[in-house]
């Protein structure tokens, strides 16, 4: 919201919220009955492509989006280096608002404008007219807009909101109050209500022409340096017509400069081109290699977790995964992504975050869960993890922090293997075990007596359990094998404190995965279930409470937290991840990996130090 938003500033569909795409339900089913009811000789192509279109430019931006927000985790030819957080991510979550305005008018124009209807498909003295019109009036006349939106008033009540992102991402560039765009399509629409007057109109060109405008948004604002030194060198006056991404993000930083709509020869006319422009050209180009000190190395969940990564649609990567989302129109693509993780072979890079001195990426293999339970999955999953190791050794990356099943007993034996057949590793593997541990025993009430332990167990359940006997709590257990396996392991001091029993009669429940439904609804009313395992337990009882997996609220500081880690809340961390930070910041020399452990409450006191704050069985909101 601009900072004194004016007139028109919010959208006429604002409050429908996703049930705005409503408001072109009308035109939509009206084509769709033409194209099914009709014959073909009947049919205006010029009608029905208009909906088509709409869609071709959602996937369009969307792409920008995934494209941008993968270099810039990555890449060393980002501009701007600076943070973005959740802030920015829910102002422009209304970047398709245009596209459904832009529609509604293409209908009406198809209606109201003589000689909109039957267009030929080409036609390339239309083309060069639009072409011509562009350069002309249209780059013309929004320069100067452009200039007044920068005047104090009109700034401060409507221009103010697209600026608020210093750091932009391809949606930036249509992220305006509605009174704006209405100006922008006013714009645009010369050279196609030209053409279309003039009887020179064609479909192709008016597609183009959209697309073209598209395509300069989201380059002009993806924080990321693209446009090859070469295109210049062998077109010199190209300067003048195109700009390039670090023109424009001058323009964000400085603001009183690098006015052009997409040819900065209007700024080169009235001497506002900004005179650092083609020094951030070249030094965006040339890139600065980063380095990380930590690395955070997680994999896919579910199918559809694939749309949730950062790098997927930006909206659901900022709210806590919920895999009931309603997505059932994406499934082919989550089925597509599933069969491309068979073929690709290398790690992927989907996150990067700051704090304090200490540079973070997160990491992710391209396997989903249900890959990690096939057996003859096993050798390439550890493949793979061994391959990220060896490259963040390469890279010399301090310490790499092994997330959900990638430290899974079965498949490495918590990272073992890794140390096995690398001895001589300058970085460290942290599974965080140690202070998954210690959120476990911390959200559990101070007053507690007894506990039940119910799932399968695992290396946090072992040391769980070990401690609360030695505090003299006791720990009841229905599973036989688990509760042998858990006995032997504890020292006969303190074994007393275990105990085998069909009756959880205890209204704190410490559960892993294989946790049974009809376990849960043996479970007293109120009781609190406190997940010692990676991934969060079905909820099946509403008179309960269930506390998150293990993790912690991260600092204020922390830089570039802009989604969600998987059903986690907002600025939540896991226990391993924080784990692998306090690890580097602390500049410990041990891997925490297989047997090898750290002291549970020096870790939680040292996390604590650093600024990370308990949870104490906050639990994620999926209402969103």
């Amino acid at each position: 919201m601009a900072s004194r938003p004016g007139l028109f500033t919010e959208w006429p569909w604002q409050r429908l919220g996703n049930f705005k795409y409503l408001v072109l339900a009308p035109w939509s089913l009206h084509s769709l009955y033409l194209a099914l009811s009709k014959e073909r000789k009947e049919l205006d192509l010029t009608y029905l492509i208009i909906l088509p279109s709409l869609l071709l430019r959602m996937l369009h931006n969307q792409v920008w989006i995934s494209l941008a927000r993968f270099q810039n985790a990555r890449s060393k030819n980002r501009i701007v280096d600076k943070s973005i957080e959740f802030e920015q991510v829910d102002r422009e979550r209304n970047w398709d608002d245009q596209i459904i305005f832009n529609g509604i008018l293409f209908y009406l124009g198809y209606f109201y404008i003589p000689g909109a209807t039957n267009l030929p498909v080409w036609r390339t003295d239309g083309a060069l007219l639009m072409a011509l019109l562009h350069m002309g009036p249209v780059e013309f006349l929004y320069y100067w807009f452009h200039r007044a939106l920068h005047h104090h008033f009109l700034y401060s009540r409507y221009h103010s909101h697209h600026h608020a992102s210093v750091v932009t991402e391809p949606i930036t560039s249509v992220i305006h109050p509605f009174a704006e765009h209405v100006v922008y399509f006013l714009l645009f629409s010369i050279p196609m209500v030209t053409t279309i007057v003039t009887r020179r109109a064609s479909i192709l060109a008016l597609l183009g022409y959209v697309a073209y405008i598209d395509l300069m948004n989201n380059m002009g604002h993806c924080n990321f340096e693209l446009v090859p030194k070469w295109l210049f060198t062998v077109f010199p006056p190209l300067k003048y017509l195109m700009y390039t991404p670090s023109f424009h993000s001058l323009h964000h930083t400085q603001f009183r400069t690098n006015y052009s709509l997409f040819m900065p020869f209007y700024d080169y006319i009235y001497s506002t081109m900004d005179k650092s422009s083609d020094d951030l050209y070249k030094r965006s180009l040339k890139g600065k290699e980063e380095v990380p000190d930590v690395v955070h190395l997680t994999h896919l969940t579910t199918l559809q977790s694939i749309y949730h990564l950062r790098i997927g649609f930006a909206s659901l990567a900022s709210k806590p995964y919920n895999s009931k989302m309603p997505i059932l129109l994406m499934w082919p693509v989550a089925w597509t992504s599933m069969l491309l993780t068979w073929i690709y072979s290398s790690s992927f890079t989907v996150e990067r975050n700051g704090f304090k001195k200490i540079k973070m990426q997160t990491w992710a293999i391209p396997r989903f869960k249900f890959q990690y339970g096939l057996p003859n999955e096993r050798d390439a999953i550890n493949d793979l993890i061994e391959k990220a190791i060896l490259e963040a050794e390469d890279k010399g990356v301090k310490v790499l922090t092994l997330e959900l099943l990638n430290q899974a007993n079965e498949l490495n034996g918590n990272g073992e293997l890794y140390l096995h057949k690398y001895q001589n590793l300058r970085l460290r593997i942290v599974d965080g075990s140690s202070l998954a541990a210690a959120v476990v025993l911390n959200s559990i009430p101070p007053e507690t007596k007894k506990v039940a332990l119910c799932g399968n167990l695992s290396k946090v359940a072992y040391r769980v359990a070990s401690v609360l006997c030695q505090r003299c709590v006791e720990v009841m257990m229905t599973r036989k094998r688990e509760y042998y396996m858990l006995k032997s392991q504890i020292p006969e001091s303190i074994a007393g404190y275990l105990l085998l029993s069909n009756n959880h009669n205890t209204q704190v429940w410490l559960v892993g995965d294989g946790l049974e439904d009809v376990e849960q609804r043996s479970a007293p009313k109120g009781t609190l279930f406190v997940p010692y395992s990676s991934f969060p337990p079905k909820k099946v009882r509403k008179d309960c409470t269930y506390c998150t997996t293990p993790a912690m609220k991260i600092p204020d500081t922390v830089e570039n937290m802009h989604s969600c880690e998987n059903w986690l809340p907002r600025r939540v961390m896991s226990a391993s991840r924080v784990a692998g930070i306090v690890h580097a910041l602390e500049g410990w020399d041990s891997h925490e990996c297989g047997d090898k452990t750290q002291d549970i409450d020096k870790m939680w006191s040292t996390a604590l130090r650093h600024g990370f704050l308990p949870l104490f069985g906050i639990s994620p909101d999926l209402s969103n």
